[in-house]
């Protein structure tokens, strides 16, 4: 299954590989002995595997379970595509893309602990002189 060009995709992790392998397993073998029985489009395996490539194992795993929780005679079913990955997700596979996160809150870190501030912007003069207090 080829996944839309809306989500980025990465290489999936060991854990994400191995569910990937299982629904994959799931699809060729038990699959067509239960028949078509899924409510939405695309079927819960297509998006199992699409929120496992996607997403990784951890998320994955989780908007799998929900998609199949949803899947019941009671929910009307209907179109459910995978959601977008978020920008501020990170893969914990330990390449660059999970340090990038990182060094770019120290950068952050670094640039307010130098500002005297406190990361607050200027607001310009005092708006009036502070007054003398009597006897001082």
């Amino acid at each position: 299954m080829a996944i839309p060009p809306h989500h980025p995709v990465g290489p999936p992790g060991p854990v994400a590989a191995l569910l990937i392998l299982l629904v994959r397993a799931y699809r060729r073998f038990l699959s067509p002995l239960l028949g078509q029985q899924c409510r939405f489009q695309p079927s819960c395996s297509a998006y199992g595997l699409e929120a496992l490539q996607v997403h990784g194992s951890l998320r994955g795993t989780w908007l799998t379970a929900r998609r199949i929780a949803r899947c019941h005679p009671f929910h009307p079913g209907g179109y459910d595509p995978v959601p977008p990955k978020k920008p501020s997700e990170t893969r914990f596979s330990g390449g660059a893309e999970g340090t990038s996160r990182t060094s770019r809150t120290s950068a952050q870190e670094r640039s307010a602990a130098a500002s005297p501030n406190s990361g607050r912007e200027e607001s310009g003069p005092a708006l009036a002189e502070p007054k003398e207090l009597p006897g001082a």
